[in-house]
């Protein structure tokens, strides 16, 4: 249960339906999948350098991907902000479901607790360099009164702290960044849809109006380089760590 003292920015139910829409837009014929793969391929390659090869795995969120070929788990969902069903994971993957965590202090601990003394857990989700463009297309929609339609991010430099709070092991934080290209703002907000990074915040604003809307179409396209083209940017933060030896 997540404490009242946390402010409550986000939606459970809107989280859980946002993932809902994505695992059924994933059906459709070519659906945008590239942070996912992103994020599975890092972490495969993070495994294989540490040289870490999992005997109960769990991974948990929407952009598994390959993990789940290679370990042959399915990926599990459940309340991130309270204490997971089972324990004694030797690895824990947690890709992509922590941009929309009240509580990611505790959702931390909550990761910790669930593996084995020494096992390794990796998180990775969208920061707080993430979607520039997308965010000034919404502010010129609203000149005069903008109301909040893009998440808070978690800035990386907060990150190293958050994992200290939780008590993991060796912690590490780590960020790269992915440039993509648009030729709308409507293909960039599918895209978005299409990977479980939809609205979750708890006091949603209404839908765009048609003037607003087409403000914010014109804004994005002004960023548009030559060719016609807008370039947003997505910045991934990975959060690596173990638990201690000793189970603390």
């Amino acid at each position: 249960m997540i404490s009242s003292s946390v402010p409550q920015i986000f939606s459970s139910s809107r989280r859980e339906n946002r993932a809902r829409r994505a695992k059924s837009r994933q059906r459709r014929q070519g659906p945008a999948r590239f942070l996912w793969d992103e994020m599975a391929d890092d972490v495969m390659e993070r495994l294989a350098f540490v040289r870490h090869e999992p005997e109960r795995p769990l991974l948990i969120g929407l952009a598994t991907g390959v993990l789940a070929k290679t370990f042959n788990t399915a990926p599990q969902f459940f309340d991130l902000e309270a204490p997971y069903p089972e324990i004694g994971f030797d690895f824990i993957a947690v890709l992509g479901a922590f941009d929309a965590v009240n509580d990611l202090p505790g959702a931390m601990i909550h990761l910790r607790n669930a593996l084995e003394p020494g096992g390794l857990a990796i998180a990775s989700f969208i920061g707080g360099g993430s979607l520039a463009r997308l965010r000034s297309a919404m502010l010129a929609a609203e000149p005069e009164r903008p109301a909040a339609r893009i998440h808070p991010f978690v800035d990386p430099r907060a990150a190293p702290g958050l994992l200290q709070r939780a008590g993991w092991k060796d912690p590490v934080v780590d960020t790269h960044t992915l440039k993509v290209r648009y030729s709308s703002m409507d293909q960039l907000v599918s895209d978005l849809r299409d990977q479980g990074l939809g609205n979750a915040l708890a006091d949603a604003a209404p839908p765009l109006g048609k003037a607003a809307l087409a403000r914010a179409r014109t804004a994005f396209l002004d960023a548009a380089e030559d060719d016609g083209k807008v370039t947003e940017t997505f910045e991934i933060i990975t959060l690596t760590g173990r638990r201690s030896l000793a189970g603390t």
